[in-house]
């Protein structure tokens, strides 16, 4: 589109999370008037450490708040995977990126505080929870709780996992239970038992248990997070130290000393849950991005850096694309198959015998540590 256009376009992203507020970022530089629509009064991230991928981090730079992420995040040079008991399976440089070549290990908290102070002032419209939303081709309405309606040319969807956008416009796309939990907590480096001494995600594996040790070191705690089996699918479960303990049993006693030592009431707990790949994500003028279009399990951590590339992909199809409906046609085409196979993979999780579903071949040449 022209310059001229995207400047007279306006954008009403629904969601201020991380795809919510990358898309706000990507979108506003095209010089589009957006605003951002965030139910919740106020922003905050639970749950502990992700992984910020080179790609990731290059559009980070081609935005210009690169070093506004970069210094909240301790940059990582590999990940490894072993058994329960610390024998090494494979370990793995970080796919790189053009001359990016560091995963960036950053707190949730942190990462979505670097990208609210990126954003404009009044950008961010807080306490307004999106009830429905009309297609009426070239513009779309929004309607939220307390009766407010804003108009837009294009409105992005962002609201996540149980999006009222995807809901109203492409479909009931509920949540998929895992047959998992996920159990996280942010621990000082002192409670991790000589377990963390550089700055590379290992992941111990065994009996249908994951256990991530993700270093926060520029922080001076370590991101705890066991995944495990279970069969109770509510949405936020009630667990006890008994239970936790459990799913570690065998492992590592390390392992078992830092789940037995947790403050329960700092650990995140819930259900894992994803969705089905949805079949189209976007009508005339609205589009979905991140967990509303491809919520997907976090065994590969490609969630939040999924959410980020489609915020960077749906400002560079508005750029090359002749009108709004054309760009999302492009934006979709250029997107999804990357997703819908990230989305595959992810189901396959971490057993040992499925590792080489997502790196062919090279499980048995890892069997002894790499220099």
């Amino acid at each position: 589109m022209q310059s001229s256009d995207l400047k007279n376009l306006k954008i009403a992203v629904v969601g201020a999370g991380y795809g919510g507020a990358a898309a706000a970022k990507a979108l506003g530089l095209l010089g589009a008037e957006v605003d951002v629509y965030e139910q919740a009064n106020q922003i905050r991230e639970v749950g502990a450490g992700i992984g910020l991928r080179p790609a990731t981090m290059n559009r980070f730079r081609e935005w210009g708040i690169f070093d506004a992420i970069a210094e909240v995040t301790s940059p990582s040079e590999y990940f490894e995977i072993l058994t329960a008991t610390g024998d090494p399976i494979m370990k793995e440089t970080w796919p790189a990126d053009g001359e990016q070549t560091h995963t960036h290990l950053i707190h949730r908290g942190d990462f979505i505080e670097a990208l609210m102070g990126v954003l404009p002032a009044g950008m961010v419209h807080l306490g307004h929870k999106l009830e429905s939303v009309q297609d009426k081709g070239d513009r779309s309405v929004l309607t939220f709780a307390d009766g407010k309606t804003v108009e837009a040319d294009l409105v992005v969807g962002a609201d996540g996992i149980k999006s009222v956008v995807r809901r109203e416009l492409f479909g009931d796309q509920g949540p998929v239970f895992a047959g998992e939990h996920a159990y996280r907590a942010v621990i000082s480096l002192d409670a991790a038992h000589g377990m963390v001494d550089d700055d590379n995600l290992r992941m111990y594996i065994g009996r249908g248990t994951k256990v991530y040790l993700l270093p926060l070191r520029h922080r001076g705690q370590v991101s705890f997070d066991i995944t495990a089996l279970c069969p109770d699918g509510t949405w936020t479960p009630q667990v006890t130290r008994d239970d936790l303990l459990k799913t570690v049993e065998g492992f590592d006693e390390r392992l078992v000393s830092i789940t037995r030592d947790l403050d329960m009431d700092t650990v995140n707990v819930r259900a894992v849950y994803d969705i089905d790949p949805v079949d189209r994500w976007h009508s005339d003028s609205v589009v979905l991005v991140g967990d509303a279009a491809h919520s997907m399990l976090h065994h590969q951590g490609q969630g939040a850096n999924s959410a980020i590339e489609d915020g960077g992909a749906l400002a560079d199809a508005l750029r090359e694309a002749g009108s709004v409906k054309e760009a999302l046609a492009l934006y979709q085409a250029t997107r999804k198959p990357v997703t819908d196979e990230l989305q595959r993979i992810s189901r396959q999780g971490w057993s040992e015998d499925e590792i080489d579903e997502v790196f062919p071949g090279q499980k048995p040449a890892a069997a002894a540590p790499q220099e």
